[in-house]
């Protein structure tokens, strides 16, 4: 495995913002669309409480930043400041400091798998990013992203895949709602096509090397050097009626209390599109047969069918059935890998090309059982075996998985490894970023105001009510040449195990056969 190394302004404008608390206290932000509006006099303002009396005896308790789509704001643009300068406190008193004066010292450190977001900045470490680099990054990107003080700026290049685009602007404007005036001015191209592009090769040329375009995309391999992002899918995919991910963790965690893993099937489980890649079509191969029975069930999924019936079979909450469950890639990574991961069922990981941000924290027989990409079925066959004749070892790898999925990836660790990935990449500009001429300001209103249908169902399901009053978990270390030999010295082994288990069964059922 190689690896290559203002706060938002203070407004004097008060009584706009008593205005936004009193259609807070009106408006749920359920119904994004409601008409009421409220002034208050500046003269009626409570009391003002200084940041010097608060203790941690008396913290600061969560409060909500209602959407503005009254109409008020016929045109559904940004408002003219996103927080207050005063933050309400209990009693309706006001605490006069910028919001992220409240956040308290973390409470526990980052997961370890935060450590990958220096390994993947490392190309830039030396050289450091111009503004150079950024154009050049545009020729596959889908938009440009720019904050600026704490707001955010996009020029929009070419349209994703569906939704694609949409809820990655929407989940990086929740990160600003989260940490007001904590992000550091940036300026970086996102690519949402599924495979990484910008090759390794292409900038090591003998012993010269020369610093890549910087691209944002959602996984990478060893080969490149894209910079991996959380995926879109944290705050929903409407086309295939997948929830954001807080709400739907939720379930997945509800759905494995239905049925106790010894209860479950036997077999292994997949079920999804087979067409996107040949390796899929393959492990179609694998099902039950006249001639085998390799202990995977495997079923294709029409989507176009799902959308006409209502998603009807495709509840991800009530797939928790098997003890085993199948992860395979499709044309590149695949966002199916969570949703597999949390459901206790042990995971039969085949043979993986790419990663996204937090599976390179996944050890095998620790959180999954590796299975051969060239010989899915019997891999996958063995597997099986092995656990319903081992099933204490075979549960733990399942309950493994799934806690790490439900715990070290819950929305607050994606929020605070998207925090610490975009101040450390901010870091590394050689510039001072302006806004383009192309690009528009952009922000919860102008995107959740006129959204419709599933979108805005999800919009409004993950967005994020009001500043974090604690700090980001504590960002690790980076590795150091010893540790990251020993992660992947680690990984191979386990692999490397369960090949050595796999030959000497299938060699002792061969025997017995010929005896």
């Amino acid at each position: 495995m190689e690896v290559i190394r203002r706060p938002l302004a203070r407004s004097s404008l008060v009584a706009l913002f008593f205005a936004v608390l009193t259609v807070g206290a009106f408006i749920s932000t359920r119904y994004l669309d409601s008409s009421a509006t409220a002034l208050m006099n500046r003269n009626d303002s409570p009391q003002i409480q200084t940041l010097t009396t608060r203790t941690a005896h008396n913290p600061p308790k969560p409060i909500d930043i209602p959407l503005n789509c009254s109409l008020g704001n016929p045109t559904r643009t940004c408002p003219a400041n996103y927080y207050p300068s005063r933050i309400p406190v209990e009693n309706g008193n006001l605490l006069e400091a910028h919001p992220q004066d409240l956040l308290e010292a973390p409470q526990s450190s980052c997961p370890d798998y935060f450590r990958w977001i220096h390994e993947d900045l490392y190309p830039w470490r030396e050289t450091g990013i111009t503004r150079e680099m950024i154009t050049n990054a545009s020729r596959t990107a889908n938009f440009r992203l720019i904050i600026l003080d704490g707001k955010a700026y996009v020029e929009k290049y070419r349209k994703s895949f569906q939704s694609r685009d949409t809820f990655t602007l929407w989940g990086i404007l929740q990160l600003l709602r989260r940490y007001p005036g904590k992000i550091p001015d940036l300026d970086l191209m996102f690519d949402c096509v599924d495979w990484p592009v910008i090759k390794k090769e292409i900038f090591f040329t003998g012993t010269n090397y020369r610093a890549p375009p910087p691209v944002f995309r959602y996984c990478g391999d060893d080969s490149t050097f894209d910079i991996v992002f959380p995926d879109w899918s944290f705050w929903g995919w409407p086309e295939i009626n997948i929830k954001p991910w807080e709400g739907l963790s939720k379930d997945l965690k509800e759905g494995n209390r239905r049925r106790k893993w010894t209860e479950r099937e036997p077999l292994a489980y997949w079920k999804g599109n087979p067409k996107v890649a040949a390796t899929r079509m393959n492990l179609l191969k694998c099902n039950v047969s006249d001639k085998h029975d390799w202990n995977a069930r495997v079923y294709a999924q029409d989507w176009r069918r799902e959308t006409e019936e209502g998603f009807k079979q495709s509840d991800l909450a009530s797939q928790c059935i098997h003890r085993y469950k199948i992860y395979i890639e499709g044309s590149a990574w695949s966002v199916s890998e969570k949703y597999i991961l949390a459901c206790d069922s042990m995971t039969l990981l085949v043979k993986p090309h790419y990663y996204d941000f937090f599976t390179r924290g996944l050890i095998p027989l620790k959180h999954y059982w590796p299975i051969k990409e060239e010989d899915k079925c019997r891999s996958i066959k063995y597997a099986v075996d092995w656990g319903n004749s081992h099933q204490e070892e075979a549960q733990a790898i399942g309950k493994e998985a799934s806690k790490f999925v439900l715990e070290e990836l819950k929305m607050d660790y994606v929020y605070d490894y998207m925090f610490h990935l975009l101040s450390e990449y901010s870091k590394l500009l050689k510039y001072k970023p302006t806004v383009p001429n192309r690009a528009v300001e952009l922000c919860s209103e102008s995107m959740a105001c006129t959204a419709q249908g599933l979108n805005k169902k999800f919009m409004t399901e993950s967005m994020v009510k009001g500043p974090a009053l604690s700090n980001p978990c504590t960002m690790p270390p980076p590795y150091d040449p010893a540790s990251l030999h020993s992660l992947i010295e680690r990984k191979d082994s386990g692999i490397e195990q369960v090949e050595s288990r796999e030959r000497e069964y299938w060699l002792s059922l061969n025997n017995k056969q010929m005896h």
